[in-house]
């Protein structure tokens, strides 16, 4: 009898360990905030998300919460004993963390070792500084595994820098990857001053002069082919080029980051999104030279709130439809987000001879602090002066704005919408608009070109020149969906 109870033991013994290890897996499953629709009576009930939310107790408070503690490790210089069994140190793989020695190899070799092995973390520890090269971390892994930056992470300084079998277009790159998270109370430095000052592009300086700007400067940070990602916590700055890139991605949860770069830092956008769906942006600071979050074409299913920005060049849906192409974006939100010191607030640009539309977009409760354009739709962009006039022309339908208040740089009208000769936009809903100069005499001209929708409440500055109903080659314009 007492040989039989033995088994019994172990086997529940047994149990608890895997429910233990169960419960600690974070934010394995993302979710996306409901939107809330403009004309709930008129249009279609959104889709269902592609993945589908965790039981609540499964769900972290926020992202951005302390994950638990990691016991120390019995065996410090044993690579295959870091601090448990599902924890990967850096450090016991050869980093050396003093912001000189390459790192690259213990990266790769620690990666490797995560990758397979489900509920893992890669550890950068505190307290240190690593350096590292180009490098693609790439997947599949198994599930649930956690990229945690607690310490400083930073690429080469600057293009002399650079190993020259480096790709200099891209820096850490998140490839073919599931239910995984990057997260920590670290720094990723991306040392760009160098590249900024590359004499291949032109840019802003004070005082209207130009400097040069960057040629193939690399993204800090890229996420391609993935999915159910969540990014959280981190101070990323610096970056030669954008910060942040989610190209061909579906589910994305990105919450309390710190992105930072100065004013006059070139295309240092903040975040950028293509060809991705199901985004969730919340509750984050984003300063730089560029945008703060754009939105490229391909996206669907975009939540953006809580996010401060400045300096920057704002939110921006696009650009779009550059080279004659097609670019279709839908059911973006933006909401409860504060603008300030900024050349934009929140901007729809294309350019000319595209095609495909924009549709479905809320811009709600905006604040706008000295703000040069603070609601404008460009379909003239162009960075040059030798753009050719085109037919053809993304189509803007169903954009609402709504509590949109503050203040303007009188150096630009506050409200602009340059439509396309051809394909008009169309119903643009003003609501609760209120822009007042930061300085000086209150502009009371704003522009607006082919641009159909209505006031629903009365707008400063008045805004007559929205025109009412429907252009007459709407039908022609429904051609351009998606």
């Amino acid at each position: 009898m007492e040989f039989n109870r033995v088994p019994a033991v172990m086997l529940w013994i047994t149990a608890i360990l895997v429910a233990e290890n169960l419960s600690n897996v974070q934010g394995r499953y993302h979710f996306h905030k409901g939107q809330k629709k403009q004309n709930p009576d008129e249009q279609p009930s959104l889709p269902s998300p592609v993945y589908s939310p965790p039981p609540e107790d499964s769900v972290p408070s926020t992202p951005a919460d302390p994950a638990p503690s990691v016991p120390s490790d019995p065996y410090p210089d044993d690579p295959g004993n870091t601090t448990s069994d599902c924890v990967f140190d850096v450090t016991n793989y050869g980093a050396v963390g003093d912001g000189c020695a390459d790192d690259t190899a213990a990266f790769r070799a620690a990666w490797k070792a995560a990758c397979a092995v489900e509920s893992a973390t890669l550890l950068v520890p505190s307290d240190r500084c690593f350096k590292i090269t180009s490098t693609i971390f790439s997947g599949p892994c198994k599930p649930g595994l956690v990229f945690k930056v607690d310490g400083t992470l930073m690429p080469p300084d600057g293009p002399e820098s650079w190993p020259k079998a480096d790709s200099s277009r891209q820096w850490l790159v998140f490839y073919r990857l599931d239910q995984m998270t990057l997260t920590g109370t670290g720094t990723i430095e991306g040392n760009g001053q160098k590249w900024w000052e590359l004499p291949c592009k032109p840019h802003r300086g004070p005082n209207g002069s130009t400097l040069p700007g960057p040629c193939d400067s690399p993204a800090l940070i890229r996420f391609f082919m993935s999915s159910n990602l969540a990014v959280s916590g981190l101070r990323i700055q610096n970056s030669p080029q954008f910060h942040m890139k989610f190209d061909g991605c579906e589910g994305v949860l990105i919450e309390k980051l710190s992105i930072s770069s100065p004013k006059l830092s070139p295309n240092t956008d903040g975040i950028h999104i293509e060809n991705t769906k199901g985004v969730g942006i919340y509750n984050s600071m984003i300063g730089n030279g560029d945008d703060c979050i754009s939105i490229g074409p391909g996206c669907a299913n975009v939540d953006i709130e809580g996010v401060t920005c400045g300096p920057s060049h704002g939110i921006s849906i696009g650009s779009l439809g550059v080279h004659n192409s097609q670019a279709c974006v839908s059911n973006i939100t933006v909401r409860n987000a504060v603008i300030r010191e900024s050349d934009n607030g929140v901007r729809i640009k294309t350019w000319q001879g595209g095609s495909g539309t924009v549709s479905d977009i809320l811009f709600e409760n905006i604040q706008m602090e000295n703000v040069r354009n603070c609601i404008i739709v460009d379909q003239y962009y162009c960075l040059s002066k030798d753009c050719r006039n085109q037919t053809s022309a993304v189509f803007v339908n169903q954009v609402l704005y709504k509590n949109i208040k503050g203040t303007y740089d009188v150096r630009n009208t506050p409200i602009h919408f340059a439509c396309s000769d051809t394909v008009a936009c169309t119903n643009i809903t003003m609501s609760e608009v209120e822009l007042l100069p930061h300085e000086g005499e209150l502009v009371e001209d704003p522009f607006c070109w082919n641009a159909f929708g209505i006031q629903e409440t009365l707008t400063i500055p008045p805004i007559d020149c929205l025109q009412e109903g429907a252009p007459q080659n709407v039908a022609e314009t429904y051609e351009y969906s998606c």
